[in-house]
């Protein structure tokens, strides 16, 4: 083991991570498992990381925060390393870059421009010089260029229709993208009874669509609506299986009438109480 490795000095920050996963990667002493890894496997791990990150902000879980913030770290620092080894680029590469970026789109900040404006006109700043920045790299590029395939799909559909937005592709109301919805709705229910699965798949896709876009031009943020409906759904079903199990039951020894009344009972407990960041409830007094 080199001597002024700092690896094993707990001072030495970011220096200390890069070591470790060179040594890991090291063909001759490393870790078999990390020297096979590419990039494409890799990725999946990188995209897991990222929503255990957004999971722990959802749930205030502020210590579990620190931990997953340094697992996703730990991607951008195995992907610095196997680009470098393939003399694509290295992590100060990646630093620069960032840092570039970020003084560049923050002329309000590090320029001349003025700083009196609001967030909301920062962020059509922003995407303009974003726009900007795409069609210097790449001429004849096309408006929805750019956007990336592996997003979530309804983050990527908000995307995406935020860019044709900008070109005047777009809806000009509320009003119009909810009798989309029910046009959509009704096409899902006629290919039910005369279509293909195929098809059926297809008309999901285009009502799910178009719920994106309601969203968005509600101001939702459609992932993070559709994350808190998930743990809804999660925490009254929990409490019909403690109703069951009471009575020595479980659900599947359960019916749908009997788990649909207890269903109903939890909502109206729910409306009795709120929930504490910290997952726990405290009572609120209505009159």
């Amino acid at each position: 083991m080199i001597a002024d490795s700092p690896i094993h000095a707990l001072d030495s920050g970011i220096e200390r991570l890069l070591d470790i996963m060179a040594r890991l990667r090291d063909p001759q002493t490393g870790c078999p498992w990390d020297i096979e890894q590419t990039f494409t496997s890799i990725a999946p791990y990188t995209l897991e990381e990222a929503h255990e990150v957004a999971d722990a902000i959802q749930r205030q879980a502020w210590e579990e925060l620190r931990g997953e913030l340094g697992d996703l770290l730990l991607q951008v620092v195995f992907h610095a390393q196997m680009a470098s080894e393939a003399g694509l680029f290295a992590f100060s590469d990646v630093v620069a870059a960032i840092s570039d970026k970020m003084v560049a789109r923050h002329p309000h900040v590090f320029g001349t421009e003025s700083r009196d404006k609001s967030a909301e006109q920062q962020t059509r700043d922003w995407e303009a010089l974003k726009a900007r920045e795409r069609g210097a790299a790449s001429e004849g590029a096309r408006v929805l260029d750019g956007v990336a395939l592996a997003l979530p799909a309804l983050t990527r559909a908000v995307k995406l229709q935020n860019r044709a937005a900008r070109v005047g592709f777009d809806w000009p109301s509320t009003a119009e993208v909810l009798e989309k919805l029910t046009e959509e709705a009704r096409e899902v229910v006629e290919a039910r009874d005369r279509l293909s699965q195929d098809e059926i798949a297809e008309e999901m896709g285009d009502l799910l669509f178009v719920v994106a876009n309601l969203a968005r031009h509600l101001k939702v943020d459609p992932e993070a609506a559709l994350r808190a409906a998930n743990q809804k759904f999660t925490r009254r079903f929990a409490r019909i299986e403690d109703w069951l199990s009471e009575a020595g039951r479980s659900p599947a020894q359960s019916d749908l009438a009997e788990m649909d009344a207890l269903w109903n009972r939890a909502k109206t407990e729910e409306r009795g109480t709120a929930r504490r960041p910290d997952g726990g409830e405290e009572v609120v007094r209505r009159p």
